[in-house]
């Protein structure tokens, strides 16, 4: 990336926020990205949006959108198509990919017909999970909100939850060593370790300093490391994720991966997982930045729009 000419971005909005459950995680990590892209000579704005997102879009005159938005309309292909409507290239998956990804009981099956293995499905009822122990998550929420692993009915019934309202689902517990895959530009970086003391990589060991302890490369061996690079890269074709999307997975004993979710919009906080992959990659948290930014393009508009 050295010697590029980031004055062919224009004016870069770094869009941040959002109205979901992961507003605060999507600030921290659009100021990082700000700072790193305006560091790196770009010329870069900071777009928060809460509401009206096509006035304050249009407002900031950006030429191209840098998105750092987590969850509930920045993650699920709603700002993706206002922007292919405004015709402002962006960062990350495309329209498709990100209403996919983010309704993980479809990604699943996208990537089950891929030969992608993933967690088992348990079926669930009004009375709860049919089996325990179950991992239960919301079928369309990000950053481990709202992820439980269930040992029996109690722990169920504290919960309270509508399961007829088909917006949560229940998996079979996979036991072994979760691993983060990015997927940069198509090619994966080292798998991150994510070694969670509870042991539930839920949104309180994500977010609370010291509550989990990485390792980057995984500690695993060589071989399967490899094996979980080209197995992610495969999940990023299957949902044709572009940019940089991660790939969550658990490695069993005997060294096969099952895919728990693709990240479409990964954290960008330097101290987030892809960064952490990128940094063992040799890459820098501003380079990784300008790479990204570099895959910016609009779905309907002939693909990439920096070549």
């Amino acid at each position: 990336m050295s010697g590029m000419d980031v004055t062919r971005f224009g004016c870069v909005g770094v869009l941040m926020g959002g109205s979901s459950s992961e507003r605060e995680v999507s600030l921290r990590s659009g100021l990082a990205v700000l700072k790193a892209l305006q560091s790196s000579g770009v010329n870069a704005v900071a777009v928060d949006l809460s509401s009206d997102w096509t006035g304050n879009i249009s407002r900031a005159g950006i030429d191209t959108a840098f998105n750092v938005l987590h969850g509930t309309l920045g993650e699920d292909g709603c700002v993706q198509g206002l922007l292919e409507v405004l015709g402002i290239p962006y960062t990350g998956a495309g329209v498709l990919a990100s209403a996919l990804c983010m309704h993980k009981q479809l990604c699943k099956q996208v990537l089950n017909h891929a030969g992608v293995k993933t967690a088992v499905d348990i079926p669930l009822t009004s009375d709860g999970p049919l089996r325990y122990p179950v991992i239960l998550k919301p079928v369309a929420e990000g950053s481990s909100v709202g992820l439980h692993r269930l040992a029996d009915k109690s722990e169920w019934d504290v919960l309270n939850i509508d399961a007829a309202c088909g917006q949560w689902m229940a998996e079979m517990p996979v036991t072994g060593v979760e691993i983060a895959v990015a997927v940069l530009d198509g090619k994966a970086l080292p798998p991150v370790e994510i070694a969670p003391k509870s042991g539930v990589y839920d949104y309180a060991s994500k977010y609370t300093v010291g509550a989990t302890e990485y390792f980057c490369p995984a500690r695993l061996p060589a071989e399967t490391l490899r094996y979980c690079m080209r197995r992610a890269e495969e999940a990023a074709a299957a949902t044709r994720c572009t940019g940089a999307p991660r790939v969550d997975m658990i490695v069993t004993s005997g060294g096969e991966p099952y895919v728990l979710e693709v990240n479409t919009l990964p954290g960008m906080t330097e101290t987030s997982l892809l960064p952490k992959a990128a940094a063992a990659a040799g890459i820098s948290f501003e380079q990784l930045c300008i790479s990204i930014l570099a895959t910016a393009g609009l779905e309907h508009r002939g693909g990439s729009h920096a070549k």
